[in-house]
Parts: C-alpha cells; structure tokens; sequence
C-alpha cells in the first residue's frame, strides 16, 4: 500500500489537530470537521499531561466548548503548557470563554442568552475569516448563556452580534483566536471554511489522513489489543455492527465468531434478512441464538427506559457468556458496533465534563463485572463516517444506505411495558411507514424513519363502533451527522395515506400521530 501503510503505522507522521474537551456535546464533531478535511485530529481531555501533548506534536489546539461556566470556581482552564507550544489556538465557545479569562479578560453572565440561529457582523479582517470583508454577515449556531463583557489586552474583536458583542477575537501578535459560535456544526453555514482556515492557512498543515488509512490503522490496533485470540461479535445486521463484522473480518479473519441474537425486540423479518445476508452471502462464522422468550421474561414489568436499556444490556451479555461457554476455545473479547453518538450522549467525556443525555446497552448498560474485554472499532466514528468505511469494505450498498436502528432495538420505540402484542403492532406498523418511504422515493431522501407504540389510548371510529385503541406515532429526520436533526417535511398527502394504511391494517391502533421535534431539544429516538 505503499506511503498510505506508513501513514497508517506512525500517526507521527501526519500534520495534526488536537482538539482539547472541555465536555462539549458538540466535541467529536471538531474532530471529525478536520477529518473531512484529510487532516488527522485527536480528542483529548482538557486536563492531558505535559508529556503526552509533547509526543503529540500537533500544529494547532482547538478547545471545545463545554457545560460549565468560567464565573465558577473550579472548573477547567487550559493548561499553561499549551500556551508555550507557541502553535495556534481556536477557542470555541466555553474554549473562548476561558481563554479570555486566561489572558485577563472578564466573562459575565448574559442577560440575553443565545441558543440556535445568529448572525454575526465581521468587525475586522482576519486570516481565519479569509475570503470575507469586513462588515460581512455570517449566519451561525449559538450556544451558550455566558459572554466574553471585556475583552482581554492585546485582542482584537473580530465579530459581534447584537446580544454579544465580542462574538470571536485574535491576539494581536500570536496566532490565538476565538469564536462564541460553534463553526463545526451544520447550522453554521460557513463554518467548514472558518476551520478550513484555520487547519491549512494557519495551522499549515497537509491533508495527508483519509479513510484508506483509518481503516489500515483500526487492524493494526485490533491486532494489538487481541493478538491472537477468538473475538465474539454481537451482530445485530444495522450498519454500525456490520461494519464492524467486516473491518474484524479483515484483521482476524475466522478468529472472529459473530452471535446474532434474535431478542424479539428487531424489525418485521429482520432475523431471516440478517441469516441471510451474513451466513449465506457473506460466508461469515454466525451464530443465531433465538432468545424471545429470555428477553421477553426479563423484561416483564420494566416500564423506565433506562432499566429497560439496563435489562436488555446484561441480558445480551448473559447470551453472549452462554455462548462463548459453548465454544471450544476460550473467548475474552466481545467487539460492538459501539460509535461516537452512543458515547457522547451515554456517558461521559474523557474529562469527564460532558453531561449525560441517556444510556446506551453498548455504553452505560453492561454490567461492570463483564467477564469479556469490550473491542470497539468504530467507537470515535459517526454514522456518515461508518457508511464511507463500511464502502470502502465492500458491504452492500442496500446494507450501508439502511437507516439506523438502536441497539435495544423496539424495546425504546415502545413506551412503557413491552409485551409481545405491543412488538408484533410496532413492527407491523413500522413495515408500512418504511414500505410507503420506499414507494414514494423518500427513503433515502430523510436519515432516519421509524415507528414507536406510545403508553396511551384513543377513541377512534371504525364503521359504527366506537374504538378505544391504540395510538402509533411515526417520526422522520434529516440530519447529517445525528448530533443535531431536523424533523423531516414529508407531504401532507403521504402521511395521510401512511396513517390510513396502520389504522386500517392493524385492529388495535385508532389513531396515528406525526413527531414535529428536532434534535435538540429532542432526541431522535422516542426513549
């Protein structure tokens, strides 16, 4: 593979980008805007040691936003090392915040706080706004409640807005630079140029990082961490786990044994597709263990969907240790399609600061005591960069263009206690809305579209009874990168028809609602 091996063996080789996390839910997202730009780029906490980011090397620190606010005490700073690497610096959001405070300046509580759309006025001309003059106006996304009131000594305001105005700033004579907004997500219609800027113009850096090498490294580092041994596979056949299967594939070959488990918590015939597609097709080493009933029986009388995630999680290790158990050889690793929007909204960031939105069974719901190490190829990814890898492996288009399904599957589509009739109603349900998408030509014109069984009922009208039944809503979105979603704008007359078809076809639901919620303050999911 020539120069693309070398790369992909010596990441000290490649021009990069550290990116400091001060807890942003937004942090992955820098990363992975650099990324796009063929540049290597590396989340750390905003507390990493001296030595570690000497070894780095980067070219430029971006410092990521955060939930906490520079008026209180204790919370986290930028390190003094940073400052003498004497290579440049873009603070983002709580990062300008704080290093306002650092070189003397005052961040105050806002009045008027901002969260969504703003505009900002370019008050002056600067190399990290190239291309745009001064008095320009920008469209961009805000988030925050505190602002820099006075800015610190030898800065320049480079941009405000009405409710803050000292929305980005430059030292006058060191390459450090700051920005209240957050360019590295979609709703800042010019942020890739503003980090385009920044990485080439300021940073100088060679785009040299694509996903020919990624892929090389992750089988360097799945080597590394399994040498040797057999490594067991939950393969639910979404994208996140067979691209996994695939990329484990490639590193271990038949060291690899993938269990599929049937929870009865999966879409209208999904369990025969998988079979299907992976054993027959795809000649990988599967397992299907039917495990309804299990599944089923331990979910009996959970309503919280955080003890239903729990449940679900410790049940798929339980199967997972059975089979393992059944195997000649033994087995200390089990690999998961875990990525970065499981991470980022289950647990915590590696400093520690992020806020936790809900649990995930590949994240926060698998018992401490697991007996397996967890192998998680795909963990810092996002589900566009997933598809590009998965392409790269050869998988199916019809797999990779498949929309995202969670890992405990209809167990949060179902609001409430789950039971097998609520199952059998939601997918029925879901076949039809995702048929209808297909017929239509919409299914890959929206992210994501699913079905989920709300805790309530309805009066409905059928022929001349009166019916007291249930109530499906149906959700769609739009979104690239499933940090931040739109609901989607389908037509009027579809939704009527796809509505007509679930209270027709399936006796027990009277009504169908459509989920207008974006993302946030909605999750894309229901639970």
């Amino acid at each position: 593979m020539g120069n693309s091996e070398n790369l992909a063996l010596d990441k000290n080789n490649l021009d990069k980008i550290l990116v400091l996390d001060f807890g942003s839910q937004y942090t992955q997202l820098i990363a992975r805007r650099i990324r796009e730009l063929n540049v290597y780029s590396e989340i750390l906490p905003w507390d990493i040691s001296i030595d570690k980011i000497h070894a780095l090397k980067p070219k430029g620190v971006i410092l990521s936003g955060g939930p906490e606010s520079v008026t209180a005490t204790n919370t986290p700073r930028i390190p003094e090392v940073i400052f003498e690497l004497n290579i440049p610096i873009l603070g983002i959001c709580y990062g300008m915040q704080t290093l306002a405070e650092q070189f003397g300046g005052q961040v105050s509580s806002s009045k008027k706080k901002e969260f969504g759309h703003a505009e900002i006025i370019l008050e002056d001309t600067s190399l990290l706004f190239d291309g745009y003059s001064s008095g320009s106006r920008i469209d961009v996304w805000m988030s925050h409640g505190d602002n820099v009131s006075s800015l610190p000594d030898q800065f320049n305001i480079l941009a405000s807005t009405k409710s803050s105005p000292i929305a980005a700033m430059q030292h006058i004579e060191k390459p450090f630079y700051a920005l209240q907004f957050h360019p590295e997500v979609t709703h800042t219609k010019q942020g890739n140029e503003v980090l385009n800027n920044f990485t080439f113009k300021i940073c100088k850096c060679l785009a040299q990082w694509n996903m020919e090498n990624l892929i090389e490294q992750r089988i360097i580092d799945i080597k590394e961490q399994v040498g040797d041994q057999k490594v067991l596979l939950g393969l639910s056949g979404g994208v996140d786990s067979s691209v996994s299967a695939m990329l484990l594939d490639k590193a271990i070959d038949k060291k690899l044994v993938c269990v599929f488990v049937d929870n009865g918590l999966l879409r209208k015939n999904e369990a025969e597709q998988v079979e299907n597609l992976f054993r027959d097709k795809m000649d990988l080493n599967l397992i299907v263990v039917d495990a309804k009933k299990i599944f089923y029986r331990h979910l009996k009388g959970v309503s919280d969907p955080e003890q239903k995630r729990k449940v679900i999680g410790r049940t798929f290790i339980d199967i997972f240790d059975n089979e393992a158990a059944k195997l000649k050889d033994e087995i200390n690793f089990l690999a998961q399609g875990t990525i970065y929007p499981d991470v980022i909204e289950s647990s915590e960031s590696e400093s520690k600061e992020a806020r936790v939105i809900k649990s995930h069974h590949n994240v926060g719901g698998l018992p401490k005591d697991m007996k397996m190490e967890l192998v998680e190829p795909l963990r810092d990814l996002f589900k566009d960069e997933v598809r590009k890898m998965g392409s790269e492996l050869g998988l199916p288009l019809e797999m990779l263009n498949r929309h995202p399904f969670p890992g405990p599957g209809l167990g949060v589509r179902i609001l409430g206690e789950i039971s097998n009739e609520k199952v059998l109603t939601l997918q029925n349900a879901d076949a039809i809305f995702i048929e209808e998408l297909i017929k239509a030509g919409l299914y890959d014109q929206v992210s994501q579209a699913f079905c989920a069984f709300l805790p309530i009922k309805s009066v409905g009208v059928v022929g001349d009874e009166r019916r007291y039944a249930d109530v499906i809503a149906i959700r769609a979105v739009e979104t690239v990168d499933f940090m931040t979603a739109t609901w989607a704008r389908l037509p009027y007359d579809f939704l009527a028809h796809v509505s007509n078809r679930i209270v027709n076809e399936l006796e027990g639901v009277s009504r169908v609602v459509y989920d207008i919620s974006s993302k946030p303050p909605a999750t894309i999911e229901w639970e």
